[in-house]
């Protein structure tokens, strides 16, 4: 465990945190005006989902000005083991230099077994304009390759510039967290705390056992990757492994309802909150170079209304609101959120050289 902050850390600036900017729900160019408002307001940097190079143009149009250069993600079907994928990631690079921080990919099921490829297929994509400014290509843990070997792949990226990875703490903590948590009961769900309310906090007990010692993976995946010295990328956002379907990208402040109550409540903790949040970030800035350091609040779940207060105007020739403020809602969640890690990473990069307050193990 980290017992001080490394000596330098004091005179840095803590890295700029980022939050997705896209159109959440349909409607016209307003949903982006109004992300546009709201992103100038909150300060947050932004990373755009684009297709092709002439959709990321347009929406780059919408951006406020920034605190730091936009990333792009690429869509999820993108597999730069293939032709087509290389030829267009080097398309975004060719297009983009200069006006880009990164270009993140997602890794496939298959990488796992091919990181000789992976590694190829990489310095192909980023050789020809890496001298010129372009993009870092961030590979995303996205499809549940073991940890270990996806620091593997990332030291034997350590002579290429321009390529290095995307760490996503939701991907991470659920696939380990339901990794855990099946070998010891299979096919648990909020159903079967419904059908067996008398076991139901032990189960929840091993649920969030299984969780904690999850988190740990995460922490050790960031010293490690923070050892090769490349710049890395952050997605953080939280989740349960008992909510049903998608079981991440939910902002750090939700809360799971069971139907019991455990702790005083008929909810428990998701897999971060906060407290894991401090952790993940402390680790971040305790292991990793802060001027190689970029972070998006990955939150895409989270579903409400907000009426539209000072952006009202720029839905005027809309007869149905309910989008706009679905939207607005959205936002103010990823605001939020952007809001709790910057004060978490000011006070980090603030406090004295001292050993940390609350030890990892109380996570």
């Amino acid at each position: 465990m980290d017992t001080a902050l490394p000596s330098s850390i004091s005179h840095l600036r803590a890295p700029v945190v980022g939050g997705l900017f896209q159109r959440h729900v349909r409607g016209d160019d307003a949903i982006f005006r109004l992300a546009q408002l709201r992103f100038a307001e909150s300060g947050m940097a932004a990373e755009l989902y684009a297709d092709t190079p002439e959709q990321l143009e347009y929406e780059l149009r919408f951006l406020p000005p920034q605190p730091a250069l936009p990333i792009v993600h690429l869509n999820r079907y993108v597999n730069l083991l293939h032709e087509d994928g290389q030829g267009l990631t080097e398309s975004f690079i060719r297009q983009f230099r200069g006006r880009l921080l990164g270009l993140v990919i997602h890794d496939r099921p298959e990488m796992a077994g091919q990181i000789p490829e992976v590694v190829s297929a990489m310095n192909r994509a980023t050789t020809a304009e890496r001298h010129r400014d372009g993009p870092t290509v961030f590979l995303e843990y996205a499809a549940g390759m073991e940890p270990e070997r996806f620091i593997e792949l990332a030291q034997q990226l350590v002579d290429i510039q321009g390529a290095s990875v995307c760490i996503d703490i939701g991907h991470i903590g659920i696939r380990e967290s339901r990794r855990r948590l099946a070998h010891i009961h299979t096919n648990l769900d909020i159903d079967t705390l419904r059908r067996e309310v008398g076991r139901a906090p032990e189960l929840i007990s091993d649920v969030q056992s299984a969780i904690r010692s999850s988190v740990h993976v995460v922490l050790d995946m960031i010293r490690a990757l923070g050892k090769i010295g490349k710049p890395l990328h952050f997605h953080l956002h939280d989740g349960h492994p008992l909510i049903p379907g998608l079981a991440d990208h939910f902002s750090f402040l939700t809360r799971l309802p069971i139907p019991v109550i455990w702790d005083g409540r008929y909810s428990i903790d998701p897999m971060y909150g906060l407290n894991g949040l401090a952790h993940v970030l402390k680790t971040i800035a305790w292991n990793c170079p802060s001027d190689r350091i970029s972070i998006t609040i990955e939150v895409h779940q989270s579903e409400g209304r907000l009426p539209l207060g000072n952006a009202t105007q720029l839905f005027a020739h809309w007869e149905d609101l309910t989008n706009a403020e679905r939207m607005n809602y959205w936002l103010s969640v990823l605001a939020d959120n952007h809001l709790i890690a910057t004060t978490i990473l000011n006070s980090i990069y603030a406090e004295p050289q001292t050993a940390p307050t609350q030890p990892l193990t109380q996570l």
